[in-house]
């Protein structure tokens, strides 16, 4: 009869096994919430590219039926608020060329709602001419209760350039006299305002700037500039 006995076996000790557990269990927690950055950064980059795409493409298709953009019917309200122009604006001039998800309409500001099928939704305001992008569209469901207005959003340093990005579309012949310098004869195009055309003045301190004491309605185009890549020192983390 053929045997052996086996000689130095080895075995790990529950000492050794609640060890290794404890160092990946360090690992995990050091390496998982900077992956979970990197995808919801790499989530805003390529979202917000592909709405830009998407947008611009619609009003190209919309220019051939409806003619050049500068033509184009729109109505908004002295105060700068929204009225009812907004569903007939976008029923008119975007609705035909763009495959949504869904559409809502916010009866109460006349907002129109525009899901996409990435999981992003924007809100469609002042007769077509901005737009609140959300990459996320479950962070918009989370945040609408907070806020009264949508105007408050449009003020909150804490939701700009991470839950909302703003673009701005001003088809008026001349938009320079009412601050839209950088708009003229563009499409959908990330917000600036009164000449705010350089990356100095998109990162200002002050004012609409994309920076930590700034109101970063400027951020979208920050990334914009910076190839649709959110730069290193950006002033917000996801």
């Amino acid at each position: 009869m053929f045997s052996y006995t086996l000689k130095n076996k080895t075995a790990f000790t529950l000492a050794e096994v609640l060890i290794t557990l404890g160092i990946i269990g360090i690992v995990a927690a050091l390496t998982l919430p900077a992956l979970n950055q990197h995808y919801k950064r790499q989530e805003v980059e390529t979202r917000l590219q592909k709405f830009y795409s998407t947008m611009n493409q619609a009003l190209k298709q919309s220019e051939l039926d409806n003619g050049d953009f500068t033509t184009w019917e729109y109505n908004i309200k002295t105060n700068g608020r929204d009225n009812d122009t907004n569903v007939e604006w976008y029923n008119k001039y975007l609705a035909p060329y763009l495959k949504p998800l869904k559409v809502d309409i916010d009866n109460s500001n006349n907002y129109v709602l525009i899901y996409f099928t990435d999981g992003s939704m924007v809100l469609l305001r002042r007769a077509g001419t901005t737009y609140n992008y959300f990459p996320n569209a479950k962070n918009y469901e989370k945040l609408k209760d907070e806020f009264i207005d949508i105007e408050t959003i449009g003020t909150s340093t804490k939701i700009l350039g991470k839950d909302c990005f703003l673009f701005a579309f001003m088809p008026e012949p001349n938009p320079t006299q009412n601050g839209w310098d950088y708009h003229k004869n563009k499409g959908i195009e990330p917000y600036r305002w009164h000449g705010a055309g350089t990356t100095l003045n998109l990162k200002s301190t002050t004012g609409y700037g994309c920076s930590k004491t700034g109101t970063k309605q400027y951020c979208t185009a920050v990334i914009q500039e910076n190839g649709w890549k959110i730069p290193k020192d950006y002033p917000v983390r996801f």
